[in-house]
């Protein structure tokens, strides 16, 4: 559910849905529900500055997911296993590659080696919604969002808080609202590329929310990174979303299909952050890696925490 592209340079992360996936270890395909239209965004009217058409799409799209068993939020269970030897591979994939690349000023599915990145600051969490999202969606997102920033503290050892004037923007908009957007993406980042500002711009329905962060040095340390979320969701996709980006705006950037149980994979079985994704923070931040370190001078620090975090089992 992710991307990965150079802004300044920058990580570029954008949570899309499949219309059809396996989901790994349950032998069951995973299907969007049927029929399913994709409405088109552009001259979709709007009533209270939501679009019907989105919210009736994604509505349908999340009823449909949880009637097949998917968005669990059970953070994992018997049924999902895993060990110190899964955590290395996933960590490896998911903190060294990126999914996506500029190509020409549009953004290509095509996986390539990275470095580690994090945040070195203290990250600051800062909501903006658009006029179209009520005051009970409000208080809601940023219960959610509260919440998590508390959580991730807690699992990184890394201080994440939500504050005015943050470094880390959460926005939660309509489709007309996203579309406007630009200026105030260069007022936060002036020298953002036109690649992410189009991709913004022209989301399209198959992509629900994204998130950038940039690494204005080159060392793999981010010091400011922007969530954008669709205001047309409902609660769980948007609590979905929120926790996916803001997570992966940490540095876990990647997808990767053979993670389990995790989020941080295409196959919409986890909704939300599971015990494993914790550990997969746990790892990027603890302080025997560090930013910019390659897969290969890391592989082996990453396989003595993840002994480490399980115990010593492999």
């Amino acid at each position: 559910m992710t991307l990965k592209t150079s802004l300044l340079p920058a990580a570029l992360v954008v949570a899309g849905l499949l219309s059809g996936c396996d989901v790994p270890g349950s032998g069951a395909v995973a299907t969007a529900p049927s029929p399913l239209p994709r409405p088109e965004s552009q001259g979709v009217p709007e009533a209270d500055g939501l679009s019907p058409e989105l919210v009736s799409y994604y509505g349908r799209l999340q009823r449909g997911l949880l009637a097949q068993g998917l968005l669990r939020t059970d953070g994992g269970g018997p049924d999902a296993p895993f060990t110190a030897r899964d955590l290395t591979r996933n960590f490896l994939r998911i903190a060294f590659y990126e999914e996506y690349a500029d190509q020409g000023g549009t953004l290509v599915a095509r996986e390539s080696a990275s470095k580690l990145h994090r945040w070195d600051k203290p990250v600051r969490l800062t909501l903006e919604f658009g006029p179209s999202v009520s005051p009970t969606k409000r208080t809601r997102d940023s219960n959610e969002l509260a919440g998590f920033a508390r959580r991730l503290a807690r699992v990184t050892g890394h201080p994440v808080s939500v504050s005015r004037g943050g470094n880390f923007h959460v926005f939660i908009l309509s489709e007309s609202e996203r579309r406007a957007l630009e200026p105030r993406l260069r007022q936060l980042m002036p020298n953002i590329s036109r690649t992410a500002l189009n991709t913004v711009i022209n989301l399209p329905q198959s992509t629900y929310c994204l998130a950038f962060a940039t690494d204005p040095e080159q060392d793999g340390t981010y010091n400011q990174a922007v969530a954008i979320i669709r205001a047309e969701h409902p609660d769980l996709l948007r609590a979905s979303c929120i926790q996916e980006e803001v997570a992966q705006g940490l540095g876990l950037s990647n997808d990767y299909p053979l993670a389990r149980p995790s989020i941080f994979n295409d196959d919409e079985e986890f909704g939300l952050l599971t015990t494993h994704d914790e550990y997969l923070l746990k790892m990027l931040y603890d302080p025997r890696l560090r930013p910019g370190m390659t897969e290969g001078e890391a592989r082996p620090i990453v396989e003595r925490i993840a002994a480490d975090l399980m115990g010593g089992t492999s």
